[in-house]
This record gives C-alpha cells, sequence and structure tokens, in this order.
C-alpha cells in the first residue's frame, strides 16, 4: 500500500496519539470510562412528575429542569425525538407538562409556540400511550383511555403462551410495576394541580377516550379491552388481591442494592410509582434508595439539571481498552490494566431472569450498567470477553476463568433461529407488539444480526470456540439476514451501516473464504454510501424509511463504522477498497479537534427502532481510534 497524498501516515500517528491523550484524561481514578448517554428531554420530564407525585421536588434542583427544557426546545416549538428530527408530538407534549410542573404559565411565549406545534400534530389525543399514562397520573388525562394490564397476568405460569417472560426484558421490568398502577387508575394530587387542556386540538369535551381501532385483526385486542374494563367495573378481577402482592414481591426482589430497578429509568420511575399506589411512605428506605437511583442518572451543571435514561459504563469501558490497544497501547499498560481488573469485577455471577428461559446456562456474564445483576446482555458479554483478551493482567488465570465463563453463558444464550437476542433466549412472540399497551414496538426481544455478529466476531478474535453445529447455525443466520443491497440491519446502532459494519468484521474472522461473496458485497455496499465529503452517515428515519439505507450527514462514529467494516473485508478478501478508505480516513482527520476528540450532534445509537434514540457520547470518541489504529495497522502490514 502506497502512501497517499491526502494521508501520511505521520498524520494519522498524530491523530491517534491525541485521542489517547483525551480518553486518558477522562479515566475515572477507578479504571473505568463512562460518559453521557444522552435521549430525548421526556427522561427528564417523567423524573419531574415522579418528584411531584411523591412529594420530593423540594429535595432535588429540579427548578434547573426549566432551563434544561427550554434549552432543548427547538425554533419550531417543539421537542425533538433525535437531533434534527422536526420535533415529535409525545415527547413535546411531555416537555409541556413538565414546564407546567414547574411553573411556566400557559401564557410564557415557549409555551404558547409548543402549543402551537402540538396542536398541530393533533394533540394530546394524537400521542403514545405512555404519554397519555402520565397525564392520566394527574388527572390530565382519563384513564378510560389507557389501555387495561389485568394483574391477573403475574400469576400465569412461565410455561403458558402468555406470561411476563414472554416480554423483553425491559418491557418485563416496567410492565410488573405497570400492573399495579393500572389497576389502581390513581389520580395524584400535586400542589399547585395543573390542567393541560389547552393541548385537546378538539376540546377536552369532545375527547373520544377509547384506544384507536386499526382495521385488522390487531382490533382483536381492542374487543379484549373493552371486556377487561367491564370487569373492573363490575370489581370482578380474578385472583386481583393474590397478583398485586405477586407484583410488589417480584419487584422488591429485583431491586438492586444501589437502589435501581433494570439499570433504566422506566423500570425505575414506574416501580416508585408502583410503591406510591401501594402506600408506601417517601421514608421508606426502598423508596428512598430507589429515588436515589435517579438522582445517580442525573446530570446537574450550574443551571442545568436532566436525567439519563441509563448509563454505560461497562459498554464504555470495553469499547475504551479495545479502542487503546487497537491503536498501539501495550495490553499491559497501566490503564488498560486498570480498566481490565475494574471489568472482571463486574461479572455477574448472579442468576437474573434469563436463567427462566434458560436452564443450561450458568451465570458469568456483564452488564450495560454499574449494577444490574438480573440483566446481563450478550451484547456487552462479548464486546467485555474481546476487551479482556486484549488486555495482559497481572492475574491472567483469573482473566482466562472470566472469559470462559463469559463465553460459556454466550453460548447458552443461542436462540432457536441461529442467532443472538439482548437479553433473553427465544424471546420472540412477535404479536405481542401489536397490543395496545405496546405501542412503542418493543415488546419482545428477538436475535438480530448486529449482536449475533458480536459473538461470531468474539470467536474469532478471541480464537474462541463453540459447538460446531451450533456455530454454523449462526453462520447460516447471518446470511439469511443479509439485505439484497449487501448490507444488515442495525437493531442497537444507527442503522445499517452499524449492522453491516459489525457483520463484516464478524465474516472476516470467522468465515473469509467459505463467505467471501457476502463479505464483498457488504463492502461494496458500504463503498456506495460514502458520502462526497469522505463521511459516512445514515439518519434514523432508515428505520422509517428503508428507501434512505445508509444515507445522512456524515458523522464520526458512522464513519469509523465503515471503516472499521471496510477494513476488515479487505483484510478477509484482500481487496481494498482503497480510495473509499483513504477518504473516510482523511474526513475523520480533517474533523478531529486539537484537543483529539471529534463532535457529532446527530443520534447514532437505538433503544427502539423508530420511537426511542440515543446519543453515546463516547462513540465519537473510541470508535474513530480504532478505525484510525487498525487503519495504521494495514499500513504498516501492507508496506
Amino acid at each position: 500500500m502506497q502512501t497517499q497524498d491526502r494521508v501520511t501516515v505521520n498524520q494519522v500517528a498524530a491523530a491517534i496519539a491525541a485521542s489517547q491523550k483525551y480518553l486518558l484524561s477522562i479515566q475515572n481514578p477507578a479504571g473505568y470510562w463512562w460518559a453521557e448517554l444522552e435521549s430525548n428531554v421526556t427522561i427528564t420530564a417523567e423524573a419531574v412528575l415522579l418528584h411531584k407525585i411523591w412529594g420530593t421536588e423540594s429535595t432535588r434542583p429540579l427548578h434547573k429542569v426549566e432551563t434544561y427544557l427550554r434549552a432543548q426546545q427547538r425554533q419550531h416549538g417543539g421537542w425533538e425525538l433525535f437531533y434534527g428530527d422536526g420535533g415529535e408530538l409525545s415527547t413535546s407534549v411531555e416537555a409541556y407538562m413538565a414546564l407546567k410542573l414547574l411553573g411556566v404559565p400557559a401564557t410564557d411565549p415557549a409555551m404558547l409556540k409548543a402549543k402551537a406545534f402540538i396542536l398541530q400534530r393533533g394533540g394530546i389525543s394524537k400521542t403514545r400511550i405512555f404519554t397519555k399514562l402520565h397525564l392520566a397520573l394527574i388527572g390530565c388525562y382519563d384513564w378510560r383511555g389507557i389501555p387495561s394490564l389485568p394483574p391477573w397476568i403475574m400469576l400465569l405460569p412461565n410455561a403458558f403462551p402468555v406470561n411476563i417472560y414472554e416480554m423483553s426484558s425491559w418491557a418485563r421490568s416496567s410492565t410488573v410495576p405497570l400492573l399495579i398502577v393500572c389497576d389502581s387508575k390513581p389520580v395524584f394530587q400535586i400542589d399547585p394541580a395543573i390542567t393541560v387542556d389547552e393541548l385537546y386540538a378538539e376540546g377536552r369535551d369532545r375527547v373520544q377516550w377509547e384506544l384507536p381501532r386499526s382495521g385488522n385483526w390487531t382490533d382483536l385486542f381492542i374487543t379484549l379491552d373493552q371486556g377487561f374494563k367491564l370487569a373492573e367495573s363490575l370489581n370482578f378481577v380474578p385472583f386481583r388481591d393474590e397478583s398485586i402482592k405477586a407484583a410488589e414481591k417480584w419487584i422488591i426482589e429485583r431491586q438492586e442494592a444501589t437502589g435501581d430497578w433494570g439499570g433504566i429509568i422506566p423500570a425505575m420511575l414506574n416501580s416508585l410509582l408502583a410503591l406510591r399506589c401501594l402506600g408506601y411512605d417517601p421514608a421508606d428506605p426502598i423508596v428512598e434508595r430507589g429515588l436515589k437511583a435517579v438522582d445517580n442518572f442525573a446530570i446537574e451543571t450550574a443551571d442545568s439539571y436532566c436525567v439519563q435514561p441509563c448509563v454505560s459504563p461497562v459498554w464504555d469501558t470495553a469499547w475504551a481498552i479495545r479502542a487503546l490497544v487497537d491503536s498501539g497501547f501495550a495490553p499491559d499498560d497501566p490503564a488498560v490494566v486498570q480498566a481490565g481488573e475494574w471489568l472482571i469485577n463486574k461479572q455477574i455471577l448472579d442468576y437474573g431472569d434469563w436463567n427462566v428461559k434458560n436452564r443450561q446456562g450458568k451465570p458469568g456474564a456483564w452488564a450495560f450498567e454499574f449494577d444490574n445483576r438480573f440483566y446481563p446482555d450478550v451484547d456487552d458479554s462479548a464486546v467485555v470477553v474481546m476487551a479482556l483478551h486484549q488486555a495482559k493482567l497481572p492475574n491472567e488465570k483469573l482473566k482466562q476463568a472470566a472469559i470462559a465463563r463469559g463465553l460459556n453463558w454466550i453460548a447458552s444464550m443461542q436462540c432457536k433461529p441461529g442467532g443472538w437476542a439482548a437479553f433473553d433466549l427465544d424471546n420472540d412472540q412477535e404479536w405481542l407488539n401489536a397490543v395496545p399497551y405496546g405501542d412503542l414496538k418493543a415488546m419482545i426481544d428477538p436475535n438480530t444480526a448486529d449482536v449475533t455478529a458480536r459473538v461470531l466476531e468474539m470467536l474469532g478474535a478471541c480464537n474462541l470456540s463453540i459447538d460446531t453445529q451450533n456455530f454454523e447455525k449462526a453462520i447460516a443466520y447471518i446470511l439469511r439476514e443479509q439485505e439484497p443491497e449487501g448490507c444488515w440491519f442495525g437493531r442497537w446502532g444507527v442503522n445499517y451501516i452499524y449492522g453491516t459494519s459489525g457483520v463484516l468484521s464478524a465474516l472476516a474472522l470467522v468465515a473469509p473464504l467459505t463467505q467471501k461473496n457476502s463479505i464483498e458485497k457488504g463492502a461494496a455496499w458500504l463503498v456506495g454510501c460514502q458520502n462526497p465529503d469522505g463521511g459516512w452517515g445514515e439518519t434514523c428515519r432508515s428505520y422509517d424509511d428503508p428507501s434512505l439505507k445508509g444515507q445522512g450527514t456524515s458523522t464520526a462514529s458512522q464513519t469509523a463504522w465503515a471503516l472499521i467494516g471496510l477494513i476488515a473485508a479487505g483484510e478477509a478478501t484482500n481487496k481494498f477498497a482503497l480510495d473509499a478508505i483513504e477518504k473516510g480516513i482523511s474526513y475523520l482527520l480533517t474533523t478531529q479537534k486539537p484537543d483529539g476528540t471529534w463532535f457529532e450532534a446527530d443520534f447514532t445509537g437505538t433503544g427502539f427502532p423508530s420511537h426511542f434514540y440515543l446519543k453515546y457520547h463516547l462513540y465519537q470518541q473510541y470508535f474513530p481510534l480504532i478505525a484510525l489504529g487498525r487503519y495504521r495497522s494495514v499500513l504498516k502490514t501492507r508496506d
């Protein structure tokens, strides 16, 4: 490979050094990395609602939330689901609600702009179910328009076709407490009381308090809901007391010592709402601990306060280790060693909810957050195994034993179609996404190409193996998932660029010869969607409009993903897309800031496709470093 006019080896080395220096500067003294996980404003708005309901608002700096919400409002008057989306109705209604709860009058210019935006899009009646539920808690919506959640669902046996363990881990940890909330249908008195009647486009007195019909088979669920509501009105709810007690017990058993539930704010907020419905006191240790856990997800500045949906220290730390080693750090560098030992201490050796369907597996996985022993996940575990493999630790025997436990757990989580899901085994009853309550279409956790690719990459990168038949099933699953254009869907990152990069990285390591055609087709797709500036980008709208696959403003993280995939494909086939790679590297070099960082405003992480997106603030740092490091390695090898 010849050095290029646009990019020199020295330029790459300088960019790598600056990026490494920045990463080291933000490493926590305990050894881990952790940066902000940004989402839309609903998480913070719902935290305001929670504290108003509990009467704990005066003990938190909630007045600073007003500054945050005003800063997040866009010129059109609304608030966004993801950066640059033009504003989203439900997000805007919840922001408006929070500002009213904070004492901002409806006559405020920002509120008037928000009101116009909201009414133009149909008002409250067109919002999602969860927005309506939050409004119902304070009397701003009628419970008649909320789907019923019969508490006896809690008692359905695990062997029954419908039970709480057929829901995804995040849906389950949020739904169980809502069985209690929806049973009691509370209207909490807050001070001062508010109304949002001005946000009903048709007028509050003309609202139809009913669930919308779709005109297809899913309307069966509307009929069932009407039956549930009739039973409630007649006070005929089978096993009600036993169900509520079972849900309460389930919630308490799953609270971490740190107060968290499920490691995510929706589960934490809903669990605290359930305890409020059950009459718990704010001073109860369980409540106090839970409220403190919400505080731990908050980011406070001199004049602003917001709440993250989750925290990502394990994920960030594993990727930071990989970035440093891939870019030239010694495996036994003190920063790498300290981070590796921190990760080993975060290995979860308890049985969690995954064990309900996976009776064979033994503990040994990692979660995303500081503490989440009930919900470790495959993606984190695979990345941690790769990071530990790259590190050289003082106690190598312990490291190898930890890796072996992680591998065995991951292997036991393979789904019937051949792939891997994030948190559960065979959690794939698609019809659950059609229930009225599930309008976020995220009720299940099926196997996906990106998580499956991560497992296969782990096997190849770490020279590990699983049963041959299961390995072949995984390869077959990946091949079935390839789109006609050559790309792969990205469930947990935006979107096809993310999925394609992951699969190419995996196939290049575990099947470079047998899957050469698939690799070349995927690489060609990446080359074909490169932007004129040399970078890559993909809009979150590609989840709704497949014609937008691989299209969007260039970002550092998505450019890095494309480069990682192309470099892997080139190493596998010895056919490097040199021009595309060089232009991509040039994009990273020219967009790097003097302090070694990159910045992107766009959200490139995915919570729920089409409904919830994330911006990992370290994605724009460690993925470019990985791409630059692997590019330099290729240069050295070929020279």
